[in-house]
């Protein structure tokens, strides 16, 4: 048998294992294809028509579509040259009542938000320019860092050039974002994320009653500095407009991407959970002395993360969708760190995923942008 890219012949043996496993253990997760035929980084679903239905925006093919659920009747609302966003978010961003599009550029680095209207279906929306100074976003997070009860968008600036590099930011809406040339930018991580840094995590770490925030930072070849396959949290000041404060994970981590924030054993202590989205394994860091303990050693690339209660147990699951294997799956933990890999899907890769309830019933499916798979697919949880 000849193996080729992105299968390898490790992960060929962990693919059959899997689907041995998934198998004997779980009921299969039903697929459903939304887009097919083009390399898709990004996905979110929101309910962005206001009938109570999540849909569903990606980018690809240097558009970006909305897909109306149930049927995913695809609208472009934005072909503007040069928006070929590497990943994306969504909150209401203007404040009229519904939810807005955030797109990301790696390089040059830009921001967008795309402004829904009244009618969402009826072409494009207008684009307007959040940040353009931050380079190598490769991470967006909405998050509440300053306290005041709105979200704000936290990202990367990977790049080792530009205005901050190796630096990590996070956006404050202006008072009116229809107007304004761009949004408040305050550099959390100021030089000081060396390494060619992914996403980002966000939540009160140290119990201090303010938001952290973690990022993880994948080195290798791409990597000139030498000084990335790493994990930081930023701890926040009393200040958060001003420079966080780094704490180092230990271990070397070739090819880190994911980690996010969360009470994993149930001690009342916040761990992280992350992933090697660029080499190999999920794992979580105990805290307080951040013990690093395998959730997945095996999986190859699995470069997207959610932290969630998957089977509405009481505690906090993972998920993942590992482009070198092509396994989608997620990680059932028993309430004391200790975790279970049930298989979604094979032959399936992703960037991205996320977990939300699509079909309204109560539990939480699957949602996947499939880069190397080229679509954009969601996997129905078979729970209920």
């Amino acid at each position: 048998m000849t193996f080729r890219n992105p299968i390898t012949a490790a992960s060929f043996v962990l693919l059959v294992c899997s689907t041995v496993l998934a198998r004997a253990d779980d009921k299969p997760w039903k697929k459903h294809v939304v887009h097919e035929g083009e390399h898709c980084n990004t996905a979110v679903a929101a309910d962005f028509t206001g009938d109570g239905k999540p849909d569903i925006i990606s980018n690809s093919g240097g558009k970006t579509r909305l897909f109306v659920a149930p049927n995913w009747t695809e609208h472009v609302i934005d072909e503007t040259k040069g928006h070929g966003f590497i990943h994306s978010e969504y909150f209401d961003v203007d404040g009229d009542g519904d939810e807005d599009f955030i797109g990301a550029r790696y390089q040059p680095g830009l921001v967008a938000w795309l402004e829904c209207p009244d009618n969402p279906t009826a072409g494009v929306w207008k684009a307007r320019i959040a940040d353009q100074e931050i380079n190598g976003i490769h991470g967006l997070l909405k998050g509440d860092v300053d306290g005041d009860g709105k979200f704000d968008l936290l990202a990367n600036s990977a790049q080792p050039v530009g205005a901050f590099p190796n630096s990590g930011a996070w956006l404050k809406v202006p008072k009116n974002p229809h107007v304004a040339k761009s949004w408040q930018r305050n550099i959390f991580a100021r030089n000081d994320a060396p390494g060619l840094s992914h996403y980002l995590g966000f939540g009160d770490v140290n119990g201090d009653g303010r938001a952290d925030i973690a990022m993880g930072a994948k080195g290798g070849e791409q990597d000139k500095s030498g000084l990335g396959e790493w994990f930081y949290w930023w701890e926040a000041g009393e200040d958060s407009t001003k420079p966080f404060t780094r704490h180092q994970l230990p271990g070397k981590h070739p090819g880190a991407t994911n980690i996010q924030q969360a009470d994993v054993n149930g001690d009342g202590k916040i761990d992280f959970i992350a992933t090697r989205g660029h080499g190999k394994g999920v794992i979580w860091f105990e805290a307080p002395t951040w013990k690093i303990h395998d959730i997945n050693p095996d999986l190859e690339f699995p470069h997207c993360l959610q932290v969630v209660d998957m089977d509405d147990d009481g505690d906090i699951d993972a998920a993942t969708c590992a482009y070198g294997s092509q396994i989608a799956a997620w990680f059932e933990n028993d309430g004391k760190g200790h975790f279970k890999t049930h298989v979604v899907a094979t032959g399936q890769c992703a960037y991205d995923i996320r977990a939300v309830d699509i079909d309204l019933d109560k539990d939480l499916d699957l949602l996947i942008a499939g880069q190397q798979s080229k679509n954009v697919v969601w996997y129905e949880n078979p729970r209920k």
